[in-house]
């Protein structure tokens, strides 16, 4: 599966400048499982005090794209496709989003496989205020063949 660097990097992802900055923290619960937190915090505000867009959107970026690498392994090539955001209310306060993988999800994908060249799968991720209000939806769409 994934290289000592890999794994290292995967739970270093709190201190890569990007997260650091906006004050995202990433906790990994398992190769399957990501839950991820920001605070509305002075750096990470717009102009009119609620979470920065481009933050929101950071907090769901790479993780189904790093938890598929890590679950489908050397066989597989993973990469964004693309991606969309829709704002439901202004995010005050703390923010979360969970990834979550299953066995259904990866046996899909591997037998897709089987019968087709690539497979664009999308997924959904809501971001959620601390009252549990969907705050904004992220879509992902990820691209993913066999070598």
């Amino acid at each position: 599966m994934a290289t000592k660097l890999q794994r290292f990097m995967l739970r270093a992802i709190n201190i890569w400048p990007p997260f650091c900055g906006a004050g995202i923290r990433v906790r990994w619960r398992s190769n399957r499982a990501v839950d991820v937190e920001m605070k509305l915090r002075f750096w990470n505000r717009n102009y009119v005090g609620t979470h920065y867009g481009g933050s929101l959107y950071s907090m769901a970026d790479p993780f189904y794209m790093l938890m598929l690498m890590e679950n489908l392994g050397r066989d597989y090539i993973v990469w964004d496709k693309a991606a969309s955001i829709r704002f439901r209310k202004p995010g005050k306060g703390s923010v979360k989003a969970e990834f979550r993988l299953t066995d259904a999800q990866l046996d899909e994908i591997r037998e897709k496989l089987k019968l087709q060249e690539k497979y664009e799968p999308t997924f959904l991720v809501e971001v959620k205020d601390e009252a549990g209000d969907v705050v904004a939806e992220v879509q992902k769409v990820l691209h993913i063949r066999r070598k």
